[in-house]
């Protein structure tokens, strides 16, 4: 049984490292990744609002999955830049849960949209001649809409039993914000109950559910692509699916390698939910801008025609 049980009020967040010498560098690497992720997220959204070429299905998910982003790193590396800033490491009860469900819900979300961009690379590549028909914007606005609302809904559940906590051993949270593990570690009951639900969600909603989706999409993408006579046409098919594999091969291996982390290992589970919140989300555009060829293109129009405007 857990001693020293108390009613917390607010919470001490220890952040990534204690010692005193690292915090400047840490913050300066902190503000640069942030800043990255901000700029970089940004610079896409604005291209794909602003350029007519890339108004299609897979462009206004990767939209969304940009606005997932941008908004999913603020909520978790604030407190890093925050803390530096003013010296204060504490958080109140009520702003740690509002930190915990905005993380859960826009990580989730991120996902949920990578699975409805590999069922767009589906239609595309299966089905061309009905592309436009089944992938209209109806169609497109019904599936982010779901993305969206889904994982904010499942995340509520997480949320009301952690307001039923009644008691914690500590207020130190071990970590550079709010999140799951952090409260599981602390509680001092509901604590079975919260590591179920994590692990049902996780393992199902989270993991298998989506992992399942995509690889019936591909699974029907590479017998449609093998059906492709010539290898230059099937290269060709395949580099249309390039971008969007590597986002989901590198966000799962992130997820793997976070859940294979020891439980006694918080420094190693502080640097990979820092990949996973800050530097994935700096890949994701620097991944679509490098390897897509419609981006590259459409950012050069857009350079052109600023050129030309300032000329």
């Amino acid at each position: 049984m857990k001693q020293n049980q108390t009613i917390i009020t607010y919470f001490i967040i220890k952040g990534i490292s204690d010692v005193p010498q690292l915090q400047a560098p840490i913050f300066v690497l902190v503000l640069f990744i942030y800043l990255t992720v901000l700029v970089g997220n940004m610079s896409l959204l604005l291209l794909v609002c602003l350029d007519s070429h890339l108004h299609t299905p897979m462009y206004f998910f990767l939209a969304n999955l940009s606005v997932a982003d941008m908004t999913s790193s603020t909520a978790t590396v604030y407190k890093i830049l925050l803390t530096f800033i003013t010296g204060g490491n504490t958080v109140v009860y009520l702003a740690c849960l509002v930190q915990f469900y905005f993380y859960a819900s826009l990580s989730g979300n991120g996902l949920f949209i990578l699975t409805a961009m590999s069922y767009d690379r589906y239609v595309a590549i299966c089905r061309p001649l009905n592309y436009n028909i089944i992938m209209n914007f109806r169609i497109c606005l019904l599936l982010a809409s779901f993305c969206w609302i889904f994982c904010f809904i499942q995340t509520v559940p997480y949320i009301w039993i952690i307001s039923l906590i009644s008691c914690y051993s500590s207020n130190v949270i071990d970590h550079f914000f709010c999140d799951l593990v952090p409260f599981l570690e602390i509680a001092c009951n509901y604590n079975s109950i919260l590591e179920t639900l994590s692990k049902i969600q996780g393992l199902i909603i989270y993991a298998l559910f989506p992992f399942f989706l995509i690889s019936t999409s591909y699974l029907f993408i590479v017998r449609t692509i093998m059906k492709i006579h010539s290898s230059i046409g099937r290269r060709k098919v395949f580099t249309t699916c390039s971008s969007h594999l590597a986002l989901i091969v590198l966000l799962y291996v992130t997820l793997m390698s976070q859940y294979l982390v020891p439980s006694n290992s918080p420094g190693s589970k502080k640097i990979f939910s820092l990949f996973s919140t800050a530097i994935i989300p700096v890949l994701k555009p620097l991944i679509y801008s490098l390897k897509n060829k419609d981006v590259k293109t459409a950012f050069r129009r857009r350079l052109g025609k600023c050129k030309a405007e300032i000329l």
